[in-house]
């Protein structure tokens, strides 16, 4: 507390009534409080205060604590306390019980009376800074809503921009520079940067005419007719139409292209994709895509090779077992895997020619979704070559067949059932280890056995020398 550098020069001999007035006068309310902290005598600078504080019970000879609210109530002995010990006291926020139990929010400091019991609390009514401050919160809170609203429309915006299956643009009405493109507009470009090159370079010269006379007329009346320009990137020609509007003071044109009637066509693939196709219809093995019954959708020139068919249109709506398979088992097999949702991996089977040629040939497919609907993708490789050794172990298989047929009608089922078992699984071992040139470890692996049980099985069949180690 900083006081008066001469206080009685310059106020001199305040009379009661002049001092009560200056007290008044200072403050929005003054209390009197005597040393117990009862209410001595009370003053207001309004009396639409005085009417929300005093209207319903006089405050005078009441404990200044019990005009308080409970919260306030600490704040309040605090004051007193500093008051009596006359240190100087801090401004606290004290909330009083108005009219109806409303809470007033006061402003509190008190003082000591000079050679007096008594103190003198002063208090600035916080209402209109509180009434300022509501107004502020409920303001910031009607600018985070426009915000927010903002932030949607500029998501849904950007979303439709994005999405949009023809592409369009945003030019600068002034420079013909492009500002923005959706994703659609990137085959244009030719791998170029899009935003800042001249729309102009897109076209083909010979439209370049055509379109500084829409911008004309786009900057005069605020839009233009449809034009027909030609893309300069494949000699297309597209549909162009441009709407003004401006932004941030700056005027802008809304570019978009589309096909002309009559002249649909799928969406441009990413280039990307395009050369991946591009190298799937020349690979050496063939590629397939069915629907979920197996027939066929489209093939590769590969597939169209392998079976002997000159025109893809000849295999479309067939059925793939017309051409895999040494019977229609195979592809039911397949199809039933890929129904699971699991792919299927270097499956052996044939593939028939429509002239009677026959191709030893190893499957993987995989489901894939098509324009919506679930298809199936096949690869199909020519292993023939890699098959054609193991021809010599066909006679023995023959022999083997025979002699089971033999044994119908001398034998029981179950015994039967357990020899053809036997005898299949010996076929089985010597195919692997003819496949690997004899290498037991991959035969293991293609087998799906480990080494010590397909070295068992090799004993018990007589493949191995009973003195042979385990390793292949």
């Amino acid at each position: 507390m900083i006081n008066f550098a001469a206080a009685r020069e310059s106020l001199g001999m305040l009379d009661t009534e002049t001092t009560a007035r200056l007290l008044t006068a200072a403050a929005d309310v003054t209390l009197v409080v005597d040393e117990d902290g009862v209410i001595q005598d009370i003053a207001f600078s309004s009396e639409e205060l005085a009417r929300e504080l005093a209207a319903a019970e006089p405050l005078r000879g009441r404990l200044w604590t019990d005009t308080v609210a409970e919260d306030s109530r600490a704040k309040v002995v605090e004051l007193i306390r500093e008051a009596r010990a006359e240190e100087a006291t801090r401004w606290r926020h004290v909330n009083h019980i108005g009219t109806g139990g409303a809470s007033v929010p006061l402003l509190f400091s008190a003082i000591k009376v000079a050679n007096a019991p008594r103190a003198l609390a002063f208090g600035r009514d916080l209402r209109p800074l509180s009434a300022l401050q509501q107004r502020l919160v409920e303001a910031q809170a009607a600018m985070e809503r426009d915000y927010s609203r903002l932030r949607q429309a500029e998501t849904r915006y950007r979303l439709l921009f994005q999405t949009a299956v023809e592409p369009v643009l945003i030019l600068d009405a002034t420079s013909g520079r492009i500002v923005e493109a959706n994703l659609a507009a990137a085959s244009l470009a030719r791998d170029k940067r899009l935003v800042g090159m001249a729309f102009a370079d897109l076209l083909d010269p010979a439209s370049h005419d055509t379109l500084i006379a829409l911008v004309a007329q786009v900057r005069a009346t605020g839009r233009g007719d449809d034009i027909a320009v030609r893309l300069a990137a494949d000699q297309r020609e597209v549909r162009l139409s441009a709407t003004l509007f401006r932004q941030d003071g700056a005027l802008l044109v809304l570019v978009r292209l589309s096909e002309r009637p009559g002249a649909e066509r799928a969406p441009a693939l990413p280039q990307e994709k395009t050369k991946l196709l591009k190298l799937i219809e020349r690979a050496p093995d063939a590629f397939v895509v069915t629907d979920t019954e197996g027939r066929v959708i489209t093939a590769n020139a590969a597939f169209l090779e392998m079976t002997q068919v000159p025109a893809e249109e000849q295999v479309q709506g067939q059925s793939l077992d017309r051409w895999l398979g040494r019977s229609a088992v195979d592809l039911d097999v397949l199809l039933a895997t890929l129904r699971g949702g699991a792919p299927v991996r270097l499956f052996a089977t044939q593939l028939r020619g429509v002239l009677g040629a026959t191709t030893e040939v190893e499957i993987s497919g995989a489901p894939l979704v098509n324009g919506g609907k679930p298809c199936f993708g096949f690869a199909i490789r020519d292993v023939g070559r890699r098959f054609a050794p193991a021809q010599a172990t066909q006679t023995p298989a023959t022999r083997s067949v025979e002699q089971l047929t033999e044994l119908i009608g001398r034998v029981p089922l179950k015994d039967l059932v357990r020899e053809a078992t036997d005898v299949i699984e010996r076929l089985c071992i010597e195919a692997a280890l003819e496949l690997t040139n004899d290498n037991r470890a991959s035969a293991a692996e293609m087998l799906g056995l480990s080494r010590q049980s397909l070295y068992v099985k090799l004993r018990r069949y007589g493949l191995v020398g009973p003195d042979e180690g385990g390793e292949g």
